[in-house]
């Protein structure tokens, strides 16, 4: 564990990490959890806020991240800020696969323009984030968007690696043109995430 996790081992670990802090399993049946650690997080009006939280770190650890690699510590805060205000999982499809985060809030159809939840308009200030101030902002209001339910681990993923590569992998998910979306150009989230458990 002590290279970049993949993005397949970031979905996997940060949907782990985020189903131990939910006062709830998947079934609706109550366990410990840890509630204040989920309200702590969804406080935090920066990265800097979230660094310092414990749950903060146990994600840095559990994605297996080498602590020399400390710069990535506020995108693990990033992610962590994101994932708090998640209240349920994307379920899987009849194929055994889970949609995409951006499929919360996108397009039925690509011609169905009426039936995304989050605007073109505000799907393109989320593409044209660059910090992670702004990033977590746009993330925190697609998770209102999507009702709380989003795909937790390609979420994750996502913000783990954004950057031209899911933004346009995003692009095409948003207007229901995921088929299309060029292969080389997709990271191995595109299946490996969607379809993990």
């Amino acid at each position: 564990m002590s290279e970049t996790p993949s993005p397949s081992q970031v979905a996997e670990r940060a949907r782990a990490w985020w189903r131990d802090l939910q006062p709830a399993d998947e079934s609706g049946q109550p366990r410990a959890g840890d509630r204040a650690a989920l309200a702590r997080l969804r406080r935090c009006a920066t990265s800097a806020d979230a660094m310092v939280e414990e749950a903060t770190l146990a994600l840095f650890r559990r994605l297996g991240i080498k602590a020399t690699d400390q710069h990535r510590l506020p995108r693990v805060a990033l992610i962590a800020m994101v994932l708090a205000h998640v209240r349920a999982d994307a379920e899987h499809d009849a194929a055994g696969f889970r949609p995409p985060a951006v499929r919360a809030v996108g397009r039925e159809t690509l011609e169905s323009e009426d039936t995304a939840r989050m605007s073109a308009l505000r799907f393109r200030r989320l593409l044209a984030a660059r910090d992670d101030a702004e990033l977590a902002q746009q993330m925190r209001r697609l998770v209102a968007l999507a009702d709380g339910k989003v795909n937790v681990g390609d979420l994750a993923a996502s913000l783990f690696f954004w950057g031209e590569k899911v933004r346009q992998r995003w692009t095409f998910e948003y207007y229901a043109a995921g088929a299309a979306a060029p292969r080389g150009d997709t990271p191995e989230t595109a299946t490996a995430v969607s379809s993990s458990a």
